[in-house]
Parts: structure tokens; C-alpha cells; sequence
């Protein structure tokens, strides 16, 4: 039985079958926030989380150049695009369980693990989301083949973690910012209400991932004696491999704490 953090976060990461990952992941992160209500907190102990996490069978993974183009307008597509977002919320899940259980040498709060753990339920909760409006719609997550690219970003900062909160949260989870609204007016579009709900509901929340992901990465810079904006801005180019894209959602952006100047100097080949 898991009874440290880390040893809850590394079974986790050893769960195969997406709907039982993100229980474990639930009922996890449950545990850790009573023991804190009570007053008795666990301890984060030390766990060797493995390289890959656990996948099911299903989806067939692939070179993002041969994942197949979405086109949203038909039924179709639109299940093609929750499939996509439902990869992509079971990969976070992942993504915010290993940074719970990679980086122990490096010394943090504990509001730090508060933050991660409850990202990674929120993320837990998305993919379900997803999965649900998939199997009304006469599908479900494997049924597709998926991106293979999606866990690079955490082999590529394995033994860095201002590369890894730089990356994840503050990259590639603010792309989510910035296309997550035309993905709503799909759905609209096309009246599917629990889609919309769901991806409103994963809008909303993403926002706070991004913000752990700023707030800690400028924790760690201050407690290093270095200037944040520059940091970045050579962690990015090093460890994510591609320009970034406009147009951004400047406004939530900012509201997760990301200046422009985080951002729009990324947008050209150095």
C-alpha cells in the first residue's frame, strides 16, 4: 500500500487503463488533503518514478506528422478533437504526478505539492469529463491513434525542474489558454452542451495550472538569485524544440502570471 506521497504519485504513473489511472489519481489526491486537513500530514517520502509512465494497449501511438488532420465540422471530427483532448488531459495527469515525484533532492514548501496534487485531480477530473462526452457520442479514448510526442517535454527536463515548470505548465499548458475558446465555439456550434461544459469547465481550471506553474518557477529564480524573464526565455529554447504560436490569450495569460514578455520573444527562430 502507498503511504508516502511520492510512492502514491509512482502508482499512479504505474497505472495502465486511463478511468483507473485517474482514480487512483482522485482517491490519491483525496488522501493527501485530508491527512493535511487533519493535521496530520504525509510524509513525501522518496519514490524512483519510472521513465514512461504506464499506457493501456489503445490508442496506437504515432509521429505527430502522421496523426491524422481533424476537421472539426462533422461528427466525425469533433470526436477526433475530444479524443485528442482527452490524450492530452491523461498526459497531464502523468505530467503533474512525476513532478510530484522526480524532483526530491530540490527542497520545497509544501504548498508546492498542495498545488501539483490538486492539478493532477483537476486533470483527473478533465480526462473523465472527456472520456464521458466520448462514450455518448458512440466512442471512447483508444478508439483513435494518438501523439506520441506528448511525453517528451518531461524526458527532455527529467533532471531539471525550472525546465520542467518553464515547459509543462507554462508552455504547453498556456497553449491551452489560447486555443481552448475556438474548441468551445466548435461545440457550440454544433450544440454538443456536455462538450461545451466540460471544455468550460477545463478552460476555467487551466488557468490555476499555469499560475502554479509561474509561481513556482519564479519561487525557485528568487531563491537562486536569478532574473525569471531571461531564465525562461533560455529554458524554452533549449528544452521545446519550435517557435511559439500567436495569437495568445493575453488577458488569461496574465492572469496566471505570464507577461508578454515571457512569451512574444519565443515567437521567432533563434
Amino acid at each position: 500500500m502507498s503511504t508516502t506521497l511520492r510512492e502514491m504519485a509512482v502508482a499512479v504513473l504505474s497505472t495502465a487503463n486511463g478511468r483507473e489511472k485517474t482514480a487512483l489519481s482522485r482517491a490519491h489526491a483525496a488522501a493527501w488533503f485530508a491527512a493535511r486537513k487533519a493535521g496530520t500530514p504525509l510524509e513525501l517520502g522518496k519514490a524512483t518514478p519510472p521513465d514512461r509512465p504506464a499506457r493501456p494497449a489503445r490508442p496506437e501511438l504515432l509521429d505527430p506528422r502522421d496523426v491524422p488532420r481533424r476537421r472539426p465540422g462533422s461528427p466525425q471530427g469533433r470526436i477526433a478533437l475530444l479524443h485528442a483532448i482527452a490524450h492530452i488531459e491523461l498526459n497531464a495527469v502523468d505530467l503533474h504526478w512525476d513532478l510530484v515525484a522526480r524532483f526530491h533532492e530540490t527542497d520545497m514548501p509544501p504548498g508546492f505539492y498542495d498545488d501539483w496534487v490538486k492539478a493532477a485531480d483537476e486533470e483527473s477530473k478533465h480526462f473523465n469529463l472527456i472520456c464521458d462526452c466520448l462514450d455518448a457520442m458512440g466512442s471512447h479514448y483508444g478508439a483513435l491513434p494518438a501523439h506520441a510526442g506528448m511525453w517528451r517535454a518531461a524526458e527532455d527536463t527529467a533532471a531539471d525542474i525550472l525546465g520542467r515548470l518553464a515547459v509543462v505548465p507554462m508552455v504547453l499548458e498556456a497553449r491551452g489558454l489560447d486555443v481552448t475558446p475556438g474548441m468551445i465555439e466548435i461545440f457550440e456550434r454544433a450544440d454538443e452542451r456536455d462538450a461545451v461544459e466540460a471544455l468550460k469547465t477545463i478552460y476555467a481550471e487551466e488557468v490555476g495550472h499555469v499560475a502554479y506553474g509561474s509561481k513556482w518557477f519564479n519561487f525557485l529564480c528568487g531563491r537562486q538569485g536569478l532574473d525569471p524573464q531571461p531564465v525562461f526565455l533560455e529554458l524554452v529554447r533549449r528544452y521545446f524544440h519550435s517557435p511559439l504560436k500567436p495569437p495568445f490569450n493575453e488577458e488569461k495569460r496574465a492572469q496566471a502570471g505570464l507577461p508578454p514578455d515571457f512569451y512574444w520573444p519565443l515567437t521567432e527562430p533563434v
